[in-house]
């Protein structure tokens, strides 16, 4: 592939090519061509440190532990996360964790008792996650996130490689069914976040995340009856210079 094709990869029409090319390639060994040959230096995971977390993070230690992390610290999540994000980077050996987190100045004007998330869920995710990501995110060219089809009707149709304005996506779990997730965390010797064991199979913030009853899609447990499936990050394009 040339370099010509490298620069372009932001593109819908880059993106299908990618995906044509790809799209029988292990999530292993993805992993590694993206590091190492598509965006050498130039790509993050995002990681929410959450159910399924494990798999990726281990995947990407094993190319390059020091591959950045993204992990946006909302400042309302449940403190097991927090422990279970220490855990996994201390068994996984990762040195390049970036922990990014919400403008203090935009908390103590607009959510300084913490509960905005009752009044305007839309806008909370916004000042805590999708625009301190935006900032994480400047300088790369691509990023990898943790979605999967079977996750909900939402993310049935997701493509391996998706457009993102001038940045890629690249979602290598996008069809893998969730026996093969545990199974992949159970042979490799990972532990589970603690929290799936009490029912919760998708984890965001503690205010807006509940156990999922049987038959549920997996993410039916975030911000449950609010009419809302997604924070936003996957929502349009990430900019850091959009006013918030």
């Amino acid at each position: 592939m040339s370099a010509h094709d490298v620069k372009m990869f932001g593109d819908q029409i880059a993106a299908s090519r990618l995906e044509s090319r790809f799209a029988q390639v292990k999530a292993t060994s993805l992993i590694r061509l993206v590091i190492e040959d598509l965006y050498p230096g130039r790509v993050a995971l995002v990681s929410s440190f959450g159910a399924d977390a494990a798999a990726l993070l281990h995947m990407v230690s094993r190319v390059d532990k020091g591959a950045p992390v993204i992990f946006v610290d909302t400042g309302q999540h449940f403190p097991e996360t927090l422990a279970y994000r220490d855990q996994l980077c201390q068994m996984l050996g990762l040195t390049n964790v970036i922990v990014a987190e919400p403008h203090a100045e935009t908390i103590a004007v607009e959510d300084p008792e913490k509960f905005l998330f009752a009044s305007d869920p839309d806008r909370c995710c916004e000042i805590r996650k999708v625009r301190p990501l935006a900032e994480a995110m400047e300088g790369y060219d691509a990023w990898i996130t943790g979605r999967k089809g079977f996750q909900s009707a939402t993310r049935a149709t997701l493509p391996l490689f998706e457009a993102e304005g001038e940045r890629v996506k690249i979602n290598p779990l996008v069809g893998w069914t969730a026996t093969d997730i545990l199974n992949y965390i159970s042979e490799a010797g990972l532990p589970r976040h603690p929290l799936v064991a009490k029912g919760f199979p998708s984890i965001g913030c503690l205010p807006c995340t509940s156990p999922v009853k049987p038959g549920e899609d997996e993410r039916a447990g975030r911000w449950r009856d609010r009419g809302k499936v997604e924070c936003g990050i996957h929502v349009g394009v990430l900019d850091a210079g959009a006013d918030i």
